[in-house]
């Protein structure tokens, strides 16, 4: 089940997904470990759809103070839990996990809570109730989002969707402050738009890239690519080029897992140029993002 060492005597905590090599999140936590001074292990833990409930219900047994999940799981592991906080209900998925010392899971999702501490981090000016959000996208990491704008004070959310039932479903899960936009009339919707937020998976490296114009979009926009391979996504150069505010995707993955590790090892870790470095291979270039 996992592709690492974890029979030892060191608090543990890992991954779960399918696959899970490229995951990102043990370089996270391996500079958490030194920074804090913490001998604890993170693991990486290849799960398949097949029997999944059963192979993450015996997690507990294996010493583990808890794991976050990524794809395919999300929805799965919320389903395998014992409880749930109110914001994994709410976005309908799970990514962060503790388990108690009874073997009972509780189940969080701080997806959320990265996206919102990553453009604060990135546009300390940025205020989620300065207007209408417009976000792309109708999959899992746009149900938290979407869920984070509103918990942050957007009055409105303008949702579009390449699959329109994806974003009409989402809409009536989210309730009146969440309007479908048709994707063909994206372009327009950013007029007027606070933040504008591209959730889906275009741009990301082998994919197409997202064709959006900002024309429309207000000078005092923010746009947010949650996209982090590669950092400088088209869009976000787009951006850049009319001048708006930009942040990129990458500080999203970190943020989310400070909650993680601060519930598994008792300690709360910085989010810090030197991380975002050490998580990009560029342990090096001092002063580069």
């Amino acid at each position: 089940m996992s592709d690492e060492q974890t029979s030892d005597n060191r608090p543990g905590a890992g991954v779960v997904g399918w696959p899970v090599a490229h995951s990102k999140s043990p370089l996270i936590f391996a500079h958490w470990f030194a920074q804090t001074g913490i001998a604890g292990s993170y693991s990486r833990f290849a799960m398949p759809p097949e029997g999944f409930a059963e192979a993450f219900r015996a997690l507990p047994k294996a010493g583990l103070r808890g794991v976050n999940v990524t794809l395919p799981h999300k929805l799965a592991a919320l389903e395998a839990a014992d409880e749930a906080s109110a914001a994994a209900r709410a976005i309908g998925a799970a990514n962060t996990i503790c388990f108690a010392a009874d073997g009972r899971i509780f189940a969080d999702n701080t997806d959320g809570y990265g996206f919102i501490e990553n453009l604060r981090a990135g546009a300390p000016t940025w205020s989620a109730n300065a207007g209408p959000a417009l976000v792309l996208g109708a999959g899992g990491a746009a149900r938290a989002v979407i869920h984070a704008l509103l918990e942050a004070g957007a009055p409105a959310i303008r949702l579009a969707n390449r699959t329109g039932d994806k974003a009409e479903a989402l809409a009536e899960h989210f309730g009146p402050c969440v309007e479908v936009v048709d994707w063909t009339a994206r372009a327009t919707a950013t007029g007027g738009a606070a933040t504008i937020v591209n959730a889906t998976s275009l741009g990301m490296t082998g994919n197409p890239a997202l064709e959006l114009s900002l024309d429309d979009a207000p000078a005092t926009a923010l746009v947010c690519d949650i996209v982090y391979t590669p950092l400088e996504t088209p869009l976000l150069t787009a951006a850049r080029a009319r001048g708006l505010t930009t942040v990129d995707g990458l500080g999203m993955l970190l943020h989310q897992a400070r909650p993680g590790f601060q519930a598994w090892f008792g300690a709360d870790p910085a989010v810090t140029p030197a991380l975002r470095r050490a998580v990009l291979g560029k342990p090096g270039l001092e002063g580069q993002p």
